[in-house]
């Protein structure tokens, strides 16, 4: 699909990975709006990027929210692309240092937010998608995100690991239930980026996780992720993969 006039929701826009992307298909043309929850800087980050961008406040895991904010995008010229990185981690362990069963509360959070948020935007980008027609055999795509901890769990992210691992394995299961309506998805796998929540980060700190990755031997930039999630809405072959994003790196148990 060509991003210049494309309709795109992006989740999480409002910060890190979702706003790079963002501002990126402002860049190519396409018209973006950006869904993210209310108290974020969604409106603030929508003006900043002109009248190609708006605002939908949503919680991924409300339906309806969800629903309305992706008829908002809908409604600015027929909705056929969503790139969903709204998502987040809780650290917990099975068993805490008494030997008491971890946290079933922050299991369910995270599983919530990340798998359950994200078969939302399968289902509710789909069936916006699908009510428009083919454009060169085609009418949308949607690009998930989940991360390399989807198969390199470290300890502490038992909830996190599984929801991003229910994520990968949605990912050639939904592309081709929704081959018939035209529809293709992808999800990108990314490993230790450097969004808001690592930049606070002590130096020493940022210096060893960037140690630990192959090469290039930094942290990933959000632009990198960018540029991968709109690749995939342009290339009418991309469907039904997993791409990690990573430096080839392999995460350590701890």
């Amino acid at each position: 699909m060509r991003l210049e006039g494309l309709t795109t929701a992006v989740t999480g826009g409002a910060s890190g990975l979702g706003l790079a992307t963002a501002r990126r298909l402002v860049k190519q043309g396409g018209r973006v709006t950006i869904v993210d929850l209310p108290g974020s800087g969604g409106e603030q980050v929508a003006a900043e990027l002109g009248e190609q961008a708006s605002f939908a406040p949503a919680d991924v895991t409300d339906a309806d929210q969800f629903a309305a904010a992706l008829d908002a995008a809908d409604a600015r010229g027929g909705l056929r692309g969503l790139v969903h990185c709204a998502g987040a981690g809780r650290r917990m362990r099975i068993l805490d240092r008494d030997g008491n069963p971890g946290s079933l509360e922050d299991f369910e959070f995270v599983i919530r937010l990340n798998l359950i948020g994200s078969f939302n935007a399968l289902r509710l980008g789909a069936a916006r998608m699908a009510r428009h027609d083919a454009v060169d055999g085609e009418r949308g795509a949607i690009v998930l995100t989940a991360s390399v901890a989807a198969t390199d769990g470290q300890i502490g992210q038992i909830n996190y690991t599984a929801a991003k691992a229910g994520v990968v394995g949605m990912t050639l299961n939904a592309a081709r239930d929704l081959a018939g309506r035209n529809i293709r998805v992808c999800t990108v796998a990314p490993g230790i980026m450097d969004t808001p929540l690592l930049a606070r980060l002590p130096e020493e700190v940022r210096a060893s996780l960037e140690a630990t990755v192959p090469h290039p031997a930094r942290l990933g930039h959000v632009d990198e992720f960018a540029q991968l999630a709109t690749t995939i809405l342009e290339n009418g072959y991309l469907n039904g993969e997993t791409i990690r994003l990573d430096g080839a790196i392999r995460m350590a148990p701890r």
